[in-house]
């Protein structure tokens, strides 16, 4: 279906690390998983994208119009817009919770309202918006052998992802304006004044600050691929390459904490490649 074929472009251009996992994946499963990520992807650009506020909210709300419109039923191939074309189907072959893509879309709305996080606690809430959501809709696909646990460990892998992703992109969303740590762990660790400079801040404890997250990090991980076990084989792979590589990016940064404020740190392809077939071997690297 060209639709679907649509959302493969999307996720090979522009998801980096979620591609290397879902090429694991038989093609039903991996289409379905371009087609999550294509709309997930379309949230993530309103909300990064160049309009006004006022523009991206009514894109915000015409993206829950449709999945609306898909919960209906009423979406045929005949329609124009490829993603959502392509997520309906999915959505008839497998029991993708839709609504995590509302929860998507709650997390992008905090952005735009330049929402700040005082404690962990609503970071938090903030994660799992933006990240477990993912996690959920992506064990729609899998299928599980217990779903309410699955769920429950996929969010905490899309929480550990996420605190990942936010250590990894100090120094940029610092520049855009953006801070996701929490106020109380910047405060317990002198870095109050913030990162827009490539250096850590003057009297600031900067190693102890991503020491301390990067551990917070860790206990999710291994808490959350309690999943693995639940999945099967090849979707096992999937998890398992997409957590091992944002595993090692971790693990790079807690080793040179001053990395992130210097630039993007990123894994080159031939070792995301290697955590990948690691996955379907049945490591968890």
């Amino acid at each position: 279906m060209a639709a679907y074929r649509y959302c493969e472009a999307v996720t090979a251009l522009q998801a980096r690390n979620f591609s290397y996992g879902i090429r694991l994946l038989p093609e039903p499963k991996r289409l379905a998983m371009s087609a999550l990520y294509a709309l997930a992807r379309r949230v993530d650009d309103i909300g990064d994208g160049e309009l006004p506020a006022e523009r991206k909210t009514e894109q915000l709300l015409a993206t829950r119009a449709l999945l609306d419109e898909i919960r209906s039923g009423t979406v045929t191939e005949e329609d124009t817009d490829p993603i959502k074309v392509a997520l309906a189907d999915a959505s008839r072959r497998f029991a993708i919770p839709l609504d995590a893509f509302d929860e998507l879309i709650d997390g992008v709305e905090m952005d735009l309202r330049g929402a700040e996080y005082q404690t962990f606690e609503d970071l938090k809430v903030y994660c799992r918006c933006v990240a477990g959501s993912i996690g959920r809709l992506s064990l729609g696909v899998y299928g599980c052998d217990d779903p309410k646990r699955g769920a429950e460990y996929a969010d905490t892998l899309g929480l550990a992802l996420q605190i990942t992703n936010i250590l990894r992109d100090l120094r940029e969303d610092a520049v855009n304006g953006r801070t996701y740590l929490p106020a109380e762990d910047l405060a317990r660790f002198g870095c109050e004044q913030g990162f827009a400079l490539s250096t850590p801040p003057v009297g600031a404890d900067f190693t102890g600050l991503v020491a301390f997250e990067a551990e917070r990090a860790q206990g999710y991980f291994e808490e959350g691929l309690r999943l693995l076990p639940m999945l099967d084989r090849r979707s096992r792979a999937c998890t398992a390459a997409m957590a091992g590589i944002y595993h090692r990016l971790l693990g790079r940064i807690a080793a040179e904490p001053e990395s992130v404020l210097r630039g993007r740190v990123s894994l080159p392809g031939w070792e995301k490649a290697y955590v990948a077939l690691s996955g379907l071997a049945g490591g968890r690297s």
